[in-house]
């Protein structure tokens, strides 16, 4: 059984910077495809980071390419979302996620993602 944990979360001013780490166990971590998606207030859960197993592959969701940045360190089950130019839409609780096993593409959907953390606030104030 996979567990993850996250961390990092906070309250930060508009244009600033948080970074985020989510701490896996209980399973091969280097094997997985890992992702983070976000809740904002009165939103449905979406998409915003995946990672390849490696390293080598990463995807973002148009409202954050270019602000954030996910990356792993498999040495140490741990997986990254490096945030800056914080905005207030950015608002939400963001959920580290894992598919559990190595795959060939990168999963956008929450549905393709097995295991989940249980989420850590970051608030934006304007």
């Amino acid at each position: 059984q996979v567990q993850l944990v996250e961390s990092g979360g906070g309250l930060v001013q508009a244009g600033g910077s948080l970074r985020l780490s989510c701490a896996a166990s209980g399973g091969t971590f280097s094997s997985y495809t890992m992702g983070w998606f976000r809740q904002r207030p009165g939103k449905e859960r979406e998409f915003v980071a995946t990672i390849s197993w490696s390293g080598g592959r990463t995807y973002y969701a148009d409202a954050v390419k270019s602000r954030f940045t996910i990356s792993r360190d498999n040495a140490q089950n741990t997986v990254y979302l490096q945030m800056n130019s914080l905005k207030p839409e950015d608002t939400a609780v963001y959920y580290c996620a894992t598919t559990g096993r190595r795959l060939a593409g990168l999963p956008l959907s929450e549905y393709e993602y097995n295991y989940w953390g249980q989420g850590t606030q970051v608030t934006v104030s304007s």
